[in-house]
C-alpha cells in the first residue's frame, strides 16, 4: 500500500523526532530515520534535504505561551510553571530538542532561540527593559530547562516521584521572583 505524501512525510517526521530523542544529533543518520520510517533513504532527502533540515523540521517548537497580560502579576510565575510542566507532559518534541542540545551546537542555538523569540515578550509585559527582560529570560529558562533536564532526561528520582502539583508549588515562587521587578531601597529613612 502506498502512502500518500503528507503520510509519508508524516512517518519520517515521528522516526525522526524518535530518533533524535534516543541517540541525538551526532548519531543520528538519514539511513537509520529512513529505517524506522520503513521508506527508501532518499525519500527522507526528497522531503527534507539534509539531517540539519531534518533535525530543522522535527525542533520546530512554539512554547505556546499563554498572554500573561491577562494574569495578575502575582501569578504570572505559576501561570508559567504550569503551563511548562502541562507542555512537557504532553508534547515529546521540546525534550527532543533539549537532548539533542546538550550535544549539538546548532540544536543549543535553536533553544536560545526560542526561549529568547518566545518568552522576552513576556518579561516585556512584566516591564523589564530589552536588557533586563533578556536577563529575566535566561534566569526563568535556566530554572526551567534545568528541571526539564532532571524530571525527563536524567530522571532524578525525586523529581520524577513528585507530583506535577508539588513541582508547581516549589518552582513556582522562583519564577515570581524573576519576573517580578527588583524593588529599589527606601531612602526615606
Amino acid at each position: 500500500m502506498r502512502r500518500s505524501a503528507a503520510d509519508t512525510k508524516s512517518a519520517i517526521l515521528a522516526a525522526a523526532r524518535e530518533r533524535f530523542g534516543r541517540d541525538g544529533y551526532e548519531r543520528t543518520t538519514i539511513r537509520a530515520v529512513a529505517a524506522d520510517a520503513g521508506i527508501d533513504p532518499s525519500m527522507v532527502m526528497r522531503y527534507f534535504g539534509s539531517k540539519a533540515e531534518l533535525f530543522t523540521s522535527v525542533s520546530a517548537f512554539d512554547l505556546r505561551l499563554p498572554d500573561t497580560s491577562t494574569v495578575p502579576h502575582s501569578r504570572v510565575g505559576r501561570t508559567l510553571v504550569e503551563h511548562f510542566i502541562d507542555r512537557w507532559e504532553s508534547d515529546d518534541s521540546f525534550l527532543v530538542l533539549l537532548r539533542t542540545a546538550v550535544t549539538n551546537e546548532d540544536a543549543a542555538g535553536r533553544m536560545r532561540e526560542i526561549f529568547a523569540d518566545q518568552l522576552v515578550p513576556v518579561a516585556r509585559q512584566q516591564g523589564f527593559e530589552d536588557a533586563e527582560a533578556r536577563v529575566r529570560v535566561g534566569l526563568v529558562a535556566g530554572q526551567m530547562l534545568g528541571i526539564a533536564l532532571c524530571r525527563y532526561v536524567l530522571r532524578l528520582p525525586p523529581l520524577v516521584e513528585m507530583s506535577v502539583t508539588e513541582l508547581v508549588e516549589h518552582v513556582a515562587p522562583v519564577l515570581q521572583r524573576y519576573l517580578s521587578p527588583r524593588r529599589r531601597p527606601d531612602r526615606s529613612r
